[in-house]
């Protein structure tokens, strides 16, 4: 068997591919450096992403830019109020095969691999249910008969703020299935400056296609590769933890805190991060900077806690605070971070 952690010349080319990416995007959205960095992060750790904003921010463009620059196959979904569950993973139809009417499956826009979910919090509950089984186990079930979706598949949602109108919120075991939900921040003047100057009403921007699908596969399976120190998964169990009620004054006001998922998801992103910095193994650096965008959601606070003003964001930032990188009471058999 080869050598299960990713080799210095491994890392060095991913990283190299990783930065031809970066620049790709940059040139879509404008001094948005964080949001196209967890983006990058988030599809590499083979995880969806929600983007949350108002409209007109950017949100689409960076996805159809992502899916130009990766060279996949995308479909766009816009979710609206009448949307059915069917309009997105196929219907079967009824067709004559041999000589005799059965009925045939037609797939519907989520046989992708990068289905875009434009507005998703605009249709209705069951609706927005119907990409659970999708983003969980990559197929989906009609009328009994499972189908399994395009590898990779990745599901880049955008969705307004729940005070606009017309709005649903997602239910949480979808909102689970997130590894990032990002928040998609106005422009300063400097940057609306450069909008203006470089960009036309109505004109998408141009995006070359810098990896090929194989590229992108191994870049996947190098940051899948790269060392997680028990030390540092110690790390993060200790936080998930304690986002629970009762398990540290931060989660005070905290109804329900991160779940099993949580945990595997911000261990994964955290060795994706790593590699898109040109380390062989995760730190703790990596966990802390990706714990708002992998907990944040997860975390919900009760009637009591929302009324003082608390947010999820607020609770992640007190957890980060209060809960020590190394465990003083940790068995002597957890390994230093490399």
């Amino acid at each position: 068997m080869g050598d299960p952690y990713a080799s210095e010349p491994e890392i060095q080319t991913a990283f190299t591919r990783i930065e031809s990416l970066r620049r790709a995007l940059r040139d879509v959205l404008f001094g948005q450096e964080e949001l196209i960095e967890l983006t990058i992060c988030g599809v590499l750790a083979r995880g969806h992403v929600l983007l949350e904003g108002l409209p007109g921010l950017g949100k689409t463009e960076l996805v159809k830019g992502l899916a130009k620059a990766l060279g996949l196959t995308t479909r766009r979904v816009q979710f609206t109020p009448d949307l059915l569950p069917g309009d997105i993973t196929g219907n079967p139809v009824l067709q004559e095969v041999d000589g005799r009417r059965e009925f045939v499956f037609q797939p519907g826009p989520i046989f992708t691999n990068l289905l875009l979910a434009d507005e998703i919090n605009r249709a209705s509950p069951k609706t927005q249910s119907a990409l659970l089984e999708a983003m969980q186990e990559r197929r989906v079930t009609v009328l009994g008969h499972t189908h399994t979706l395009p590898d990779p598949f990745f599901v880049l949602a955008t969705q307004n703020p729940i005070e606009l109108e017309g709005t649903y919120p997602l239910p949480e075991a979808q909102v689970d299935r997130f590894l990032f939900k990002l928040e998609v921040l106005r422009n300063s003047a400097e940057v609306l400056a450069k909008i203006v100057t470089h960009r036309e009403l109505g004109v998408e921007p141009q995006v070359p296609s810098v990896l090929s699908r194989e590229e992108f596969a191994s870049i996947q399976q190098t940051a899948r590769r790269i060392f997680l120190p028990e030390i540092v998964a110690d790390y993060i169990a200790r936080l998930c933890d304690a986002t629970h009620p009762g398990q540290s004054a931060a989660a005070t006001g905290v109804r329900y805190g991160a779940s099993p998922r949580a945990a595997l998801s911000l261990a994964s992103a955290s060795k994706a991060r790593a590699l898109m910095h040109g380390r062989a193994n995760a730190s703790f650096e990596d966990v802390q900077a990706l714990a708002q965008a992998v907990l944040g959601h997860r975390v919900l606070l009760d009637y009591a806690a929302r009324i003082e003003g608390r947010t999820s964001a607020s609770v992640v930032r007190a957890i980060l605070a209060e809960v020590p990188v190394q465990n003083l009471h940790a068995p002597k058999t957890l390994k230093e971070a490399v």
